[in-house]
């Protein structure tokens, strides 16, 4: 088997969990050469990183380049994405710098791994958010055909970064003391808070917070469907990890929760958890360390002709990071594109 020469632009909560996800894996690679902005050692699972300023030197000679920003980074793939790729790597970009730049395929793999084909060297991974969404909807938009969507998140602090998680800790603490908080990282305290802000607002759509944005064009790339009627509403909640969606699904013809489920449970990638009368259905905790994407309470919205409710949760960092964006390399290997 052919092995490969492969970097790691930032070694955050994602970097590290693409680093994991390659050695579970077993990615075929011959080297892992690990940047981020300054040298130093990491440590991760008990084994030793060293970490480079990332450079053009380290860049060349590389075949797959993994860019491991989070949620709203911004910088490493803007400056050194098209840079390496010109270097003869081919790059994946975890950043939403390019995810609507149409040189860039947008790629779930179980979902449009065709967009792979009109690569020119950078291929985006979806949001943490969009991709979990997408790969429940999928299967079921090519059964009945989707007519609109109307989605709110629940959204863990890891997809920020280390200084949301470490923020959440603190505040958790310092509010069982008693004690005043002072937000950082968030505009207002999210220990035991919710808020519906996420990214900032924009004038392309007023009134909506980029996450949102983010949802609505990133799923009519993926779907291939630019008049696909979507709205989302996306809450960051006092949860370390996982996701969670709850998702409105109107369709142009009839589709039954039965129907609906036993499509998901034969989508590779997806695990129906649906036994409300028992209390099973998916949660962040049940989601969390997991590849796949969990989608329970399927059921007939009675207030729309043709329409769906469903619960979809996944781990924001692995599968709506990671996890993809390892798949996106190992889909092109199989494909014959690299």
């Amino acid at each position: 088997m052919k092995r490969y020469v492969v970097a790691l632009v930032g070694i955050g909560l994602v970097g590290t969990e693409i680093v994991r996800v390659l050695k579970e894996r077993d990615f075929p690679m011959s080297e892992l050469r690990v940047m981020a902005t300054r040298d130093r050692e990491e440590d991760i699972d008990g084994n030793t990183y060293w970490v480079s300023a990332t450079s053009m030197e380290r860049l060349h000679g590389v075949d797959f380049a993994f860019f491991a920003g989070t949620e709203g980074a911004r910088g490493a793939s803007r400056e050194w994405g098209w840079k390496a790729v010109e270097a003869g790597a081919l790059v994946i970009d975890n950043g939403d710098d390019f995810r609507m730049d149409p040189r860039a395929p947008l790629v779930v793999p179980e979902v449009n791994p065709e967009a792979l084909r009109s690569h020119q060297g950078l291929v985006a991974n979806p949001n943490c958010s969009t991709i979990q969404m997408v790969a429940a909807l999928a299967p079921l938009h090519r059964a009945a055909g989707i007519k609109r969507v109307v989605v709110s998140t629940y959204q863990a602090v890891s997809g920020t970064g280390k200084a949301a998680v470490d923020e959440l800790l603190e505040q958790i603490a310092v509010s069982l003391r008693g004690e005043p908080v002072e937000p950082r990282v968030y505009p207002h305290t999210i220990a035991f808070n919710c808020f519906p802000h996420i990214s900032s607002l924009r004038d392309e759509y007023p009134g909506y917070y980029g996450e949102e944005i983010k949802m609505i064009k990133e799923t009519r790339k993926i779907l291939d469907a630019p008049e696909m009627a979507i709205t989302a509403t996306c809450v960051r909640v006092p949860v370390f990890s996982g996701h969670s969606e709850a998702i409105n699904v109107q369709f142009e013809r009839p589709l039954s929760p039965d129907e609906a489920r036993r499509l998901l449970s034969e989508t590779p990638g997806i695990l129906v958890v649906d036994n409300p009368a028992e209390a099973v259905y998916p949660t962040p905790r049940l989601c969390t360390g997991r590849d796949e994407v969990l989608v329970g309470r399927v059921r007939q919205d009675p207030s729309a002709e043709n329409a769906l409710d469903m619960w979809v949760v996944a781990d924001n960092i692995r599968k709506g990071a990671a996890l993809n964006a390892v798949q996106i390399a190992e889909k092109m290997i199989e494909m014959g594109l690299r």
